[in-house]
């Protein structure tokens, strides 16, 4: 293996794919980056087994060839080396670096030994906005909480309908549905569950990025491909394995009618939320009373050791009179997630569930449990 390629791409593949390289003591392996000269390609590949990430970039090359290096000492060099063109040279299990006046010699491993990442390309596949998915996304993938005993709702559900996806998390005592569309009509259904660290991994290598992303859908793997404007090959893939299971019909526990609807600021809101929370009790409560003869919102919160709080502000009401208590965490994160000035705040009564919507789309959705009095 032979090649040359400017220092800020070679850097730019290296931050892309060693976001998921980790240390293990079974398989040291996984600490490497595999590199693969082809053509007029460096390709840059990492996996933790879960997951695989796979960079392309565009290289002078001279020799084709592969070697596999340690992730985090390759980044730690490259950020010291000057901004110059980097020569590339694989020998006996050796990659020969040089830049500038840098000249360094890294032990490598047989790039054999490195996984496979699978390239699931069978069947139908979704075009759709990378910056548009990624929000999405990011918008529910902090609900979910591993579970030995349910694991499919450890996982961010993801329903593929003709030209809408569905995006779905809970951790059983709260649930989050965001609705996306893509041009793509595909010809059925299809579902699977994305593991959380996944999706949150996809996140972090997609999420600034511009331009559009293609989904590959097959029963048991999931691949995500971003193609450069500038090259017509694939300049990321992102491999996942898929959380086996069926995803519980979340759609059985959303209020058909409420009793009780608030259009409230949600600047507003998330603020006394946020002050309330510094005098809940042990289980995290602030209670919430809604006046719907003076269209007023009052917020209470109290612990023994610190004493109380107490708050009023205006909303437009409509229903019943009714007083609730939330866990303070789960309904802050709520109102963030909520886009516009304002939103809505649905509750069908004191022991059933809540419901956050935005006051313009239908487009997401937050349902919270209330906790019920002691």
């Amino acid at each position: 293996m032979k090649l040359n390629i400017l220092k800020e791409k070679l850097k730019e593949g290296i931050k892309t794919v060693e976001k998921i390289s980790q240390k293990s003591l079974t398989l040291p392996i996984l600490q490497n980056i595999l590199l693969k000269a082809e053509k007029n390609l460096l390709t840059l590949s990492t996996t933790n087994l879960e997951s695989g990430i796979t960079w392309q970039g565009l290289a002078k090359t001279e020799k084709q060839g592969q070697i596999c290096v340690s992730t985090r000492f390759l980044s730690n060099l490259i950020n010291f080396l000057p901004d110059e063109p980097i020569e590339l040279n694989v020998k006996d299990f050796i990659l020969n670096l040089r830049c500038g006046n840098y000249s360094t010699k890294i032990k490598g491993s047989n790039p054999e030994e490195f996984p496979i990442i699978p390239q699931p390309k069978e069947g139908e596949s979704v075009v759709i906005s990378n910056n548009n998915f990624c929000q999405s996304l990011n918008q529910i993938v902090n609900i979910p909480s591993p579970s030995t005993a349910r694991p499919e709702i450890s996982g961010v559900f993801l329903l593929f309908q003709s030209n809408l996806i569905k995006m779905v998390a809970t951790d059983s005592f709260r649930l989050a549905e965001k609705k996306l569309y893509f041009k793509t009509n595909l010809s059925k259904e299809y579902s699977l569950i994305l593991p959380q660290s996944a999706a949150k991994e996809l996140i972090s290598v997609f999420g600034e990025k511009e331009g559009e992303l293609k989904i590959y859908l097959s029963p048991n793997q999931v691949l995500f491909e971003y193609v450069s404007n500038i090259v017509p090959h694939p300049k990321i893939q992102f491999t996942s394995r898929l959380v086996e299971g069926e995803y519980p019909n979340y759609e059985e526990i959303i209020p058909k009618k409420y009793e009780t609807q608030i259009q409230v600021p949600k600047k507003e809101f998330l603020n006394q939320i946020k002050t309330a929370s510094l005098f809940s009790g042990k289980v995290n409560d602030v209670r919430i009373k809604i006046n719907t003869k003076n269209n007023e919102v009052e917020v209470l919160s109290s612990d023994p050791d610190l004493g109380e709080y107490r708050s009023f502000f205006k909303g437009k009401t409509r229903g019943k009179d009714v007083a609730v208590s939330f866990n303070y965490r789960f309904l802050i994160d709520g109102i963030s997630e909520v886009k516009g000035e304002e939103l809505f705040f649905e509750l069908t009564n004191e022991e059933g569930p809540a419901a956050l919507k935005p006051i313009k789309t239908d487009d997401y959705l937050y349902i919270l449990m209330p906790i019920k009095a002691s």
